[in-house]
């Protein structure tokens, strides 16, 4: 089922996810976003230790220029990660996405609603994307900017963990659901039922 701009008749409300109200979810989601860093930055030390990122042996302006590319890598990544959930959107047939910020999370939303399997989709599509290829660029560059890809990449799945979080809900609720997701918050949709 492709995206819908209005909801169909017989739908009600059941749940909702507001990651900017609901203190509890935000503690949650972002207490799972520390988690999930420190389960990928702690092993990947033994791994590739992290002084390569503070080697200065190859002067100050390589060791400056990792650092610069680390800072605007993760500033460029967010924004590619909110158009991929906006492409995927698109696919699905959303004719307008609403990207914004609200001083905590960056956001790709509609106004339409989505059935859970395109739901989930949408929302683990920047994951798996930036996941494949950050994975790739780690086992291409020079170890001296693993570092750099990497905290990229734990920026990917860590950041995501509102995504996450809303798919697991997802996952536990009803096939024939629907939901409109503003970008902040989710608005769950189910058939009534007689009774």
């Amino acid at each position: 089922m492709k995206a819908q701009t209005v909801l169909p008749g017989g739908y009600q409300e059941v749940c909702r996810i507001d990651l900017q109200k609901n203190k509890r979810q935000a503690l949650l989601v972002n207490g799972a976003a520390l988690l999930i860093a420190a389960a990928m930055i702690i092993p990947m030390c033994f791994y590739v230790p992290v002084a390569t990122l503070f080697d200065f042996s190859a002067g100050i302006i390589p060791y400056s220029l990792r650092f610069l590319c680390l800072i605007v890598g993760i500033l460029f990544y967010i924004v590619l990660h909110e158009l991929v959930h906006a492409a995927v959107m698109r696919l699905c047939g959303t004719r307008k996405v609403n990207f914004g910020f609200t001083g905590l999370y960056a956001f790709a939303g509609s106004t339409d609603y989505y059935d859970r399997t395109h739901y989930i989709t949408i929302a683990l599509a920047p994951i798996v994307v930036w996941g494949i290829v950050l994975a790739i660029l780690n086992a291409v560059i020079p170890v001296a900017w693993f570092w750099v890809v990497y905290f990229i990449q734990v920026t990917n799945i860590s950041g995501a963990a509102g995504d996450l979080y809303v798919s697991l809900r997802m996952a536990k609720l009803p096939r024939d659901l629907l939901v409109q997701d503003s970008g902040v918050s989710m608005i769950v949709y189910a058939p009534q039922t007689n009774g």
